[in-house]
């Protein structure tokens, strides 16, 4: 896999990089949706947080597998194959769950639900290795520009994440469970078939010769922040996919058609402005850090320091929630200003790995060493998921972000272990 990296003879890998950036938009979009979607529509079915837990726990296995043989995939048949398989799979996926009918009974559905959300993680992390290895092969290597265009990807990502929360809930509110999901369908087969006939050149081919071996990375760095990155997400997951909503929804809600309605509303709106938020600060991130005059032992040493940061807001809110008897109205509000400082310094940290691990990789095996981390990535958020809807069942909001605290330190020590390479590159 060769690599392309002269910035002033760039027009096809520009082009390659904004339909790589749209694609990936557009598969995110569902992608929050969906999770909405899910976990509100089978909360008032009546699953409990453990079963709730359970519906995303394949999504989260099957990323594990899938970023273990995603990289070796693209290194062999290209990076837009495994851009395409995403997309196709997504779709498939969405299609399938409209076929849920409610008469099947709590077993069937769960696994079912289960199922579908499994071939929903293959296609999220199918889509999400393609697109950051592009930045590798596409990126300009002078003024930081690495740095800027992995941020500007993540960030315009996670904002269009956030967008899909608030369309799930609102599309729950407004179309049901099942015309929100064909609907969702119908628009991404669209953007599929667009990317198709429009993708230009600019992205690696593949190399036959590549070895699923070298799948597992040799390099130090690359193995502790995919070890770093494990218990980040794991830190953000643990709360963030069953625990939170559900304590917002028994604040807001007494079960009741009309209050569902609002309280669906007001918990996408949240979700929605916690990942818009995420997303706007990775934006920003290069500008923050000032990424573009700083070498990389800095940006290291930068990294130790946000992870330390980041953990005291799990821990404070572990605190007030330990103090408090019950959903109180300033429990709620602490709540939400903690977690959304929580986004601000989380997005931070994960601009940071983000960025590391396209500085520690080379060209020639981009999409082993993507994969691999990403592998780590989708064993952070299992972790996370398992842990989130059985944390807040067996000890409620103190014991769940607790977890989170824990977990967050243990990133912050594991990156104390990276260490700058010896040859750096003069402007990233």
């Amino acid at each position: 896999m060769s690599e392309t990296r002269d910035p002033k003879a760039r027009p096809e890998g520009l082009s390659a990089y904004i339909a790589v950036t749209a694609a990936y938009w557009a598969f995110m979009l569902t992608d929050g949706a969906l999770r909405m979607l899910v976990l509100l529509h089978f909360h008032t079915l009546g699953f409990s947080p453990v079963q709730l837990a359970y519906l995303f726990v394949l999504y989260e296995i099957a990323g594990v597998i899938t970023n273990l043989c995603a990289g070796w995939i693209a290194a062999r048949f290209g990076l837009t194959s495994t851009l395409y398989a995403g997309l196709g799979l997504q779709v498939l996926a969405l299609l399938a769950l409209t076929q849920l009918d409610p008469a099947w009974g709590l077993a069937l559905s769960v696994t079912f639900v289960m199922l579908v959300q499994g071939v929903s993680g293959v296609a999220k992390d199918l889509a999400k290795m393609s697109s950051k290895s592009a930045v590798k092969l596409l990126a300009p290597t002078t003024e930081g520009g690495l740095f800027r265009w992995v941020a500007l990807l993540t960030g315009s990502k996670n904002m269009v994440k956030g967008l899909g929360f608030l369309l799930g809930a609102a599309l729950l509110a407004l179309l049901g469970f099942h015309w929100a999901v064909l609907g969702m369908a119908a628009v991404l087969a669209v953007i599929l078939l667009a990317v198709l006939f429009a993708m230009p050149p600019g992205l690696p081919k593949g190399r036959k010769s590549a070895r699923f071996s070298e799948v597992f990375s040799r390099s130090a760095n690359v193995n502790w922040l995919s070890a770093a990155r494990v218990f980040l997400f794991g830190a953000r997951d643990v709360w963030f996919v069953v625990g939170i909503p559900i304590y917002f929804y028994a604040v807001l809600s007494d079960g009741s058609a009309e209050d569902n309605r609002s309280a669906f509303f007001l918990i996408g709106s949240f979700m929605a402005a916690w990942i818009i938020l995420y997303g706007m600060v990775q934006t920003n991130a290069p500008r923050l850090l000032r990424a573009k005059s700083r070498p990389e032992r800095e940006l290291i040493s930068a990294a130790r320091g946000w992870a330390w940061a980041l953990a005291l807001v799990p821990a404070v809110l572990t605190l007030a929630a330990a103090l408090s008897a019950g959903p109180h109205t300033w429990l709620t509000v602490t709540l939400v200003a903690g977690l959304l400082a929580f986004g601000a310094v989380f997005a931070v940290n994960s601009s940071l790995h983000s960025y590391l691990i396209l500085a520690f990789t080379k060209a020639e095996r981009v999409t082993m060493d993507v994969g691999f981390y990403y592998m780590a990535n989708a064993a952070g958020r299992l972790l996370g998921t398992l842990l989130s809807g059985l944390t807040y069942q067996a000890g409620g909001l103190s014991l769940m972000l607790g977890v989170a605290s824990v977990m967050v330190g243990l990133s912050a020590i594991t990156v104390g272990f990276l260490k700058p390479q010896q040859t750096e590159p003069a402007a990233d």
